[in-house]
């Protein structure tokens, strides 16, 4: 017989980068192997990278196993229409130590035809900034898919993108397509489709502990950029609301939730929901089951549950799939 399902937390998994550091360890009130922690990958069913559940009955078993064994119940009737047993998105936090690479992600269409996987739209909230922190988003003007290229070649192409002075609560939408880059001094929580597609356009000639540059996807990129100009690439959102969307998009629905007491949350229809902590503590009543959360855990309420409350005074971002817009 099953378990009975429940609010599942997972054991982050730390990918050591050479832009990382040391602040997620600490963020998160835990231990890093090494000092050049880049990402915590907190909620994953990449191949090879999937998480394992660290509380309960179902201590041991992965995200993707779960899935198979309990479908609709665990992750709800819409993905697993759109998406099979795949997890449809990508909880991260991430501490930029230094800055990251320039790059670009394919939307679907290209990145099926190219690698026979989803594209990668993703957003980004600000959680903490050291002095002078930036984040680079969107075209700041317009050039031609040539121009890129010849930019590129000269080193003048980080000119083109639009800079952002980085607060804390800032968030930045990056559909595919956009050219972005995480400036250094930035801790940040991402939800990304589930893809770990990526092409570097520029990483500001550094090289790894071997000696050797990182592969650059020049040519590849081309194709990806969204060459459109954009006024405005700073989401707006009431900041002070117990409940503030934040994106709204065809793959994934995030929420700011701020229960300072108690907060009854509405389950998504036909979907999970997925609770991180960026600052505070709170518990999670599930149709009567508590599972506390605190600042950096990730937690992931499944999609049949009917009644869903937050006591605490943390700050939770949440992600969920809405059916096909």
């Amino acid at each position: 017989m099953s378990a009975k399902l429940y609010p599942l937390k997972f054991i982050p998994q730390f990918k050591s980068v050479i832009w990382g550091g040391s602040r997620l360890a600490a963020f998160k009130a835990t231990e890093a192997a090494t000092n050049d922690v880049g990402e915590s990958w907190e909620l994953s069913d990449v191949t090879g990278h999937e998480s394992i559940v660290a509380n309960g009955d179902l201590q041991g078993c992965s995200l993707h196993d779960l899935i198979t064994q309990y479908g609709e119940k665990l992750v709800g009737e819409v993905p697993l229409r759109r998406f099979g047993t795949k997890f449809p998105i990508l909880i991260k936090l991430i501490d930029a130590n230094d800055d990251l690479s320039v790059q670009v992600h394919p939307d679907d269409t290209l990145a099926a035809a190219r690698h026979n996987c989803m594209g990668k739209t993703e957003m980004w909230y600000v959680i903490d900034v050291q002095p002078g922190a930036k984040i680079y988003a969107g075209m700041a003007r317009h050039i031609t898919p040539d121009q890129y290229v010849s930019h590129v070649a000269d080193g003048t192409f980080t000119e083109d993108i639009a800079c952002h002075q980085s607060h804390p609560g800032d968030v930045f939408f990056i559909p595919a397509g956009r050219v972005h880059a995480i400036g250094a001094g930035n801790l940040i929580a991402e939800i990304q489709q589930t893809s770990d597609i990526t092409y570097r356009i520029y990483d500001y000639n550094r090289r790894d502990a071997q000696g050797n540059q990182r592969q650059l996807h020049t040519e590849e990129a081309r194709d990806a950029i969204d060459y459109n100009v954009s006024t405005d690439y700073l989401t707006s959102y009431d900041h002070n609301a117990p409940v503030a969307t934040l994106v709204d998009c065809p793959f994934f629905t995030a929420k700011l939730l701020k229960p300072q007491g108690t907060l009854a949350v509405d389950m998504p229809q036909g979907s999970f929901l997925s609770l991180t902590a960026v600052s505070g503590k709170a518990c999670i009543i599930a149709d009567g089951v508590t599972v506390s959360i605190r600042q950096g855990e990730t937690v992931l309420v499944p999609a049949e549950t009917s009644s869903l409350t937050l006591g605490g005074t943390a700050t939770i971002l949440s992600a969920s799939i809405p059916s096909e817009k």
